[in-house]
């Protein structure tokens, strides 16, 4: 029942529908990252989005069903950014450049509206639908680094770890770290703080003149 409540009612099948829909979830993020998630009512949504009542409820049941379609697209977003940058960089060619790319695109993707990200880390229902799609997008972006662990040979896991756990701890600094830094009420240098995280990575993972640089622990 949960799964089927935070399902949206209906996919468009016409550019008109598309773009009502496309309305209520640019609204959305609107009224969400202004109000919080609990003043975030489906009626100020319709009324932002221009739209009735009725039109919101033929393609979202509620604003839960709304909050995690923007996560949805939050996380695809991200899929798209690094992409695009690959494509433009070309793949990294030393540790401290692939550190350097998930560091920025990590960054990258936070910069729409970090209010807006704050709900829907903080105040997102735990819909397992939700959580089955973050958690899949996780075990991607660790599976990318552990392959970037592996194929570079400066690398060196520290020595009570193993190269899975060293690619989770890899990733979710990166997460924690860059929306809560992005997120917050103070202002960021944002340069200084992409230099800053990628060191620490880069030290974590080889640092200088320590018997840690022989190579990966398997």
């Amino acid at each position: 029942m949960a799964g089927k409540r935070l399902q949206p009612r209906k996919e468009p099948r016409q550019v008109r529908g598309e773009l009502t829909r496309r309305r209520i979830l640019a609204a959305a993020r609107q009224v969400f990252a202004e109000l919080g998630y609990a003043a975030g009512t489906t009626n100020r949504i319709a009324e932002r989005a221009r739209v009735s009542i009725g039109s919101l409820y033929q393609y979202y049941p509620n604003k839960d069903a709304i909050l995690v379609a923007l996560v949805a697209e939050h996380l695809d977003a991200g899929e798209e950014t690094l992409r695009r940058h690959r494509e433009t960089a070309g793949e990294p060619e030393t540790l401290e450049g692939a550190l350097r790319e998930l560091v920025h695109v990590a960054i990258q993707n936070h910069l729409d509206d970090p209010q807006l990200l704050r709900v829907m880390v903080e105040q997102a229902p735990r819909a397992p639908e939700l959580l089955e799609q973050v958690a899949r997008h996780e075990q991607e972006r660790i599976a990318d680094v552990r392959g970037l662990l592996e194929r570079f040979p400066e690398t060196a896991v520290p020595a009570a770890s193993t190269v899975d756990m060293a690619a989770r701890i890899v990733v979710n600094t990166v997460e924690l770290l860059v929306h809560k830094l992005i997120a917050g009420p103070e202002p960021l240098d944002l340069p200084v703080f992409e230099d800053e995280l990628v060191t620490m990575l880069t030290r974590y993972l080889a640092p200088a003149g320590s018997e840690r640089s022989s190579g990966l622990r398997r």
